[in-house]
C-alpha cells in the first residue's frame, strides 16, 4: 500500500468521478485507475462501485477513507516537521476567517507569511467560530480568528486576545435612527434585524444582550455573508449589530451607539496540544509584523 494509492482514492471518494479525481491529482486517468484497482486487489475488498456515470463508496471504501485522510495528514506533518527540523516551514496552513474579522489585517499577514514562507501552502475557509474551534481541536485546521460574547473564551484551544469591542446599531443613512446620538435595545427592540443564523456565536452576542435586557426582537433575515449584510441595511429593509470598525466609512450607513449593546471579543485561536510548524510561524508574523489591529 503507497500514500499514492491512498491519494487517489481520497481524491475519487470526494470528486465522486474518475475523471476529475485525475485532473485534481495532475495524473492520466489510466493510471489512477490502474493504482485504486491494484489496491483494491492488495485489500481484497472493492473500495468504490462505479458505473461509466456514477462512482460510490462501498462499506469498505467508508472504512477506509478515514484511515486514508488520516495517513496523509500523518505523512504531511512528518514531512513538515522534519523541514521545520532544519529550518525550512512547508506543509499547509489553514486558516479559518470569521466574516466580521476586524482585529487582523489578513491579507497583509498572509501576504508576509507566504514571503517569508513560500514553501507553505494556505488554505482559506469561511465559517463559525464554533466549527473552527472543533476543527482546530480535532487537528483539521491550523489557526482561526474567533469572535465570541466577551464572557466566553473559547476552550480546548490556545488563543490570544486580539481586541474587544462594543456594538452599534447599523441602519440604513435614510433610516429614522440614523440622526440618532444614542438609543437603548429597548428603543430599538421593535426594529426588523438581520442577524447570523441562531446558535452561531455571531448571532449569540446579541441574543443575550436582548435577553439580559429583557427585550424581545425579530430577526427577519439570517445570513452568514456581510456583503449581504451590508445590502439589506442599505436598502433600509432591517437593523443589525456589528462591531462599528465592520461598517466604518461605508456609503448609505449610518451607526448609532447603544447604551446595552453587547460586547464581543476577537481572538486568534490555535491547537493547545500540537500546533504545526506552520502555525506557529504565522503566530510569529502576526506578533512581529503588528498586524492584529487594535
Amino acid at each position: 500500500m503507497e500514500l499514492q494509492q491512498m491519494r487517489y482514492v481520497v481524491a475519487v471518494a470526494e470528486e465522486r468521478n474518475f475523471t476529475r479525481a485525475a485532473e485534481r491529482c495532475r495524473v492520466v486517468q489510466s493510471a489512477l485507475s490502474h493504482q485504486v484497482k491494484a489496491l483494491e486487489r492488495e485489500l481484497g475488498v472493492r473500495l468504490f462501485a462505479r458505473t461509466s456515470r456514477r462512482v460510490e463508496l462501498t462499506a469498505a471504501g467508508e472504512a477506509f477513507l478515514p484511515h486514508a485522510r488520516a495517513s496523509l495528514e500523518s505523512a504531511e506533518r512528518a514531512i513538515a516537521d522534519a523541514a521545520s527540523a532544519a529550518g525550512e516551514v512547508r506543509g499547509t496552513l489553514t486558516i479559518g476567517l470569521i466574516p466580521t474579522v476586524t482585529a487582523l489585517d489578513a491579507p497583509a499577514a498572509l501576504a508576509e507569511f507566504h514571503r517569508s514562507h513560500p514553501a507553505v501552502q494556505i488554505a482559506l475557509r469561511g465559517g463559525g467560530s464554533n466549527e473552527f474551534v472543533a476543527a482546530i481541536a480535532a487537528g483539521r485546521m491550523d489557526i482561526a480568528v474567533l469572535g465570541l460574547p466577551d464572557d466566553s473564551p473559547p476552550k480546548g484551544v490556545a488563543h490570544r486576545e486580539l481586541v474587544r469591542e462594543r456594538f452599534v446599531a447599523v441602519v440604513g443613512e435614510q433610516h429614522p435612527l440614523a440622526g440618532r446620538g444614542r438609543v437603548s435595545l429597548a428603543d430599538i427592540a421593535e426594529e426588523t434585524f438581520v442577524d447570523f443564523p441562531v446558535s452561531t456565536p455571531g448571532r449569540a452576542q446579541s441574543d443575550l444582550a436582548f435577553e439580559a435586557a429583557g427585550v424581545r426582537r425579530e430577526v427577519a433575515f439570517e445570513v452568514m455573508d456581510m456583503g449581504i449584510i451590508v445590502e439589506l441595511i442599505r436598502h433600509g429593509l432591517v437593523v443589525a449589530l456589528l462591531a462599528p470598525a465592520l461598517v466604518a466609512d461605508m456609503a448609505g450607513i449610518a451607526t448609532v451607539e447603544l447604551t446595552d449593546g453587547p460586547g464581543r471579543v476577537e481572538y486568534l485561536a490555535w491547537s493547545e496540544f500540537n500546533p504545526s510548524p506552520a502555525a506557529l510561524a504565522f503566530l510569529r508574523t502576526v506578533e512581529r509584523g503588528g498586524r492584529a489591529r487594535g
